[in-house]
């Protein structure tokens, strides 16, 4: 057996980056143990020299140079961004360097093109820290579960999402000042459109999608709404009707009337049973609910981001290839596909378009205190062949108002039916704004 240490190139020295390389120095002799190989940092990048790094670990600036060094075996991308991140992993990919990272945005968007290179250059793209942190949800999916037809799956996988939309419900907050805390504590960045518009949850739900279907990465085939619109005065309604509101990825098969197969690929707020549980997954926790069969539904819950946690998936990677090249010489060996299913047999299921979405609906209105406006309402919700769960009228919501708001729950609808139904309501004269609407799941199919 070759003894010679596995060496790595740690790209990005930021949060993630620094949490590495403690964890490597923590935990090497596990490590060791557990491999039957020694993991040795030869080289870090990073655009200012780092006097807390060892002295024999090589800092650079220059990325590319690093890549195509002889002591390093597997390329860490820690860096994030789509542009020069994509050009320095293909380069290494071309020097026969295996790939680990934690950029989803980068694999969501360009992830078949890196993972075709890959396969034709015979190197490996990990990426178990892409999707929900200390969560080994990529693993679960792609070799626990491998023996399973996955039918769905639904998850919290942005947690600044989730501490905002628990703030709102517990502490009875409005949303733009529970952003500003979550801004504060580190939660959200100073530009928070990728947490609170859902395309972070986007992008993880791109790689959970086709690791569990076998379907190339679609990314931009993804319905992407955000919390940005949720109030407090909804927050509570939904609490009063038993549900909790709760920013959540779908990705869903379904059989079509015409017998044809089709994907729900979804990011949006969510009513949900309280009793679930995945309603009570709080703070900026993370969670992954998979409907699969044989196996039923699984929950899988931790912490989706922080250096311990992101750290933690990013060596698990790590520790994956070198436990392949310490039996073979050969990292591809006994490593599972890129996305779970060979390459070849990837199918082009067709990803269904936002009207072709079905969903139950939590619809607020507003409507004048006259006779006959739930019978226009429900009338028009009837030739719209849509099923009515619930109505519930509530007092105004403030004194001044003399405008009542309307709850109604209706059943799983096609999208396009109730698109055409909120039309003709927002028209009625006695409806004096939008219609709120809130997607619905009982997560019990």
């Amino acid at each position: 057996m070759n003894n010679r240490p596995i060496q790595l190139a740690i790209l990005g020295l930021g949060t993630v980056g620094t949490g590495v390389v403690e964890l490597l120095q923590n935990n090497l002799d596990e490590m060791t143990r557990r491999t039957g190989r020694e993991i040795k940092i030869t080289h870090v990048g990073t655009r200012r020299n780092r006097t807390d790094i060892p002295t024999d670990i090589k800092q650079s600036a220059d990325l590319l140079a690093i890549i195509q060094q002889d002591d390093v075996d597997i390329v860490v991308e820690l860096m994030g961004g789509t542009t020069t991140a994509k050009e320095v992993i293909l380069a290494a990919i071309e020097h026969g360097k295996h790939i680990v990272t934690a950029n989803k945005a980068l694999l969501a968007e360009h992830g078949n093109e890196i993972f075709a290179k890959a396969d034709a250059n015979g190197v490996k793209v990990a990426y178990e820290a892409a999707v929900a942190g200390g969560i080994p949800i990529i693993k679960i999916l792609r070799e626990g579960l491998a023996a399973n037809k996955i039918d769905w799956l639904a998850g919290i996988i942005n947690g600044t999402g989730n501490f905002i939309m628990t703030e709102m419900r517990d502490k009875k907050r409005d949303f733009a000042d529970v952003l500003a805390e979550a801004q504060a504590l580190g939660y959200a960045e100073a530009d928070p459109t990728f947490d609170v518009e859902g395309i972070d949850a986007a992008h993880k739900l791109t790689l959970l999608a086709s690791i569990a279907f076998g379907i190339p990465l679609q990314f931009d085939k993804v319905y992407c709404e955000g919390i940005t619109k949720i109030t407090q005065q909804d927050v509570r309604y939904a609490n009063e009707l038993g549900y909790r509101i709760k920013h959540l990825g779908f990705a869903k098969r379904r059989i079509l009337d015409s017998g044809e197969e089709g994907i729900e690929l979804r990011v949006h707020p969510t009513l949900i049973p309280k009793q679930v549980l995945l309603a009570n997954v709080n703070g900026v926790k993370n969670a992954i609910m998979v409907d699969a069969e044989p196996v039923g539904q699984t929950l899988y819950y931790g912490s989706g981001a922080g250096a311990g946690a992101t750290a933690s998936a990013v060596m698990a990677d790590v520790v994956d290839m070198v436990r392949a090249l310490a039996e073979t010489n050969d990292s591809t060996a006994n490593l599972v596909p890129h996305l779970a299913f060979q390459p070849e047999t990837l199918n082009n299921t067709r990803i269904l378009s936002s009207d072709e979405m079905i969903t139950g609906y939590y619809l607020r209105l507003q409507v004048k205190d006259d006779l006959g406006v739930l019978a226009e309402v429900t009338r028009i919700l009837s030739e719209s062949k849509i099923s009515i769960d619930a109505i519930l009228q509530q007092p105004a919501h403030d004194d001044t108002s003399t405008d009542l708001p309307v709850i109604i729950m209706v059943d799983p609808v096609v999208e396009r039916n109730m698109n055409e139904a909120i039309a003709k309501i927002e028209a009625l004269d006695t409806v004096t704004d939008k219609v709120i609407r809130i997607r619905l799941d009982e997560l019990m199919q």
